[in-house]
């Protein structure tokens, strides 16, 4: 029997259990995107809390684009030393950190008007109203190079791995997404162009990383769409790709931003165990499918179903965020026998001007 605490290895992470803590955007970086002594201080709890890993929340990759406040940036060498300092902090505690990647598009509305904001296609995105601005080849090339120089920043900065964040309705996404790709070249139309932006960009990083450095990407199961959607049975496809092209590890996620936040992957509400673990049925159909490690990450809070759909599919590991904005320490309380419910009510109050915190811990 597999159990949530057993010890395991995606690519040469070692992890002392199965939990990883799924990125979040923590609004804690300054102005510039240097890291503080607040979001150090933050993940560092996490480490000291027993999660078997730590997914720092999505950098941005270009000095132009900044899709939130407050977010980590990595898009010049300058900021390798403050990162190289949150990565040693981490380490302390015997716990690898990964460093998750954004380029957001439209899935914005922070500092509009003063920037050029990308897209797949010139099409208004339903919930922010912006219309972004469609990419040529050419910039999707100067893309894929800067995703390569933000993995070399983080390998240099110590960090355990680098992940691709290609879900959630970011621009990744939305290549993914017919709603969104109405483009009619190499990168439109069929499964197979509409993941060609990934799949270069994977190759892209894997060249500019050591050989065995892991990369793992942060994908979408389905938008859940009727009709213009990216389809579980595309999401398949697109992790067999990613095998082949030399993925560490593929999380798995869900949800799309088309019909309002809620219908987006942070869903409330779930207390009772029929409504956890929404996408891990979807990821179990996904790790069938390929022999990388599969996380599956989405309303997980219950150790004995994580447990039971653990040991009834092929997945690897689970990616938690919420309850640990609670309680960080919750994964050490899991695993020295103490499994009652967490705190986290999944009130979705965690978002914050001034950080995104729990709302029981929140300060003012």
């Amino acid at each position: 029997m597999k159990s949530l605490f057993d010890k395991i290895n995606i690519g040469k992470i070692k992890m002392k259990n199965r939990l990883m803590r799924s990125a979040t955007w923590e609004n804690m970086a300054d102005e510039d995107g240097y890291v503080t002594d607040r979001l150090i201080d933050t993940l560092e709890d996490l480490a000291k809390g027993g999660v078997g890993a730590v997914v720092s929340g999505c950098g941005y990759v270009t000095g132009e684009e900044q899709p939130n406040p407050g977010m980590t940036a990595i898009w010049d060498d300058r900021y390798i030393p403050g990162l190289k300092e949150l990565s040693d902090r981490i380490h302390r505690h015997d716990t690898p950190i990964i460093f998750q990647c954004i380029y957001g598009g439209s899935r914005t509305t922070f500092n509009l008007g003063n920037r050029i904001i990308w897209g797949p296609s010139a099409v208004e995105n339903p919930i922010t109203k912006v219309i972004p601005q469609e990419m040529t080849v050419g910039n999707i090339h100067t893309l894929v190079k800067d995703f390569g120089q933000a993995a070399r920043r983080a390998e240099k900065a110590g960090f355990d791995g680098f992940q691709i964040h290609a879900g959630h309705g970011y621009l990744f996404s939305q290549f993914l997404t017919p709603y969104y790709n109405r483009r009619t070249d190499e990168y439109g139309g069929s499964i197979e162009n509409r993941s060609r932006i990934i799949i270069d960009t994977l190759k892209e990083v894997r060249a500019q990383v050591s050989d065995d450095y892991p990369i793992m990407i942060k994908i979408n199961c389905s938008d859940f769409l009727d009709e213009d959607g990216f389809t579980l049975e595309e999401s398949i496809q697109v992790a067999i790709e990613l095998e082949k092209n030399g993925i560490t590890a593929i999380e798995i996620s869900g949800g799309n931003s088309l019909n309002g936040w809620q219908s987006g992957p942070i869903k409330d509400k779930i207390i009772k165990e029929e409504k956890q673990c929404y996408f891990s049925d979807y990821a179990a159909q996904i790790a069938e499918a390929v022999s990388v490690p599969v996380i599956s990450t989405g309303g997980n809070r219950s150790v004995s179903l994580m447990e039971k759909k653990l040991n009834g599919s092929a997945l690897t590991a689970f990616g938690i965020s919420r309850v640990t904005h609670c309680e960080p320490d919750l994964p050490g309380r899991w695993q020295a026998g103490d499994h009652a419910r967490p705190k986290c009510v999944s009130c979705n109050q965690c978002w914050h001007e001034d950080g995104n915190t729990c709302v029981l811990n929140r300060k003012s």
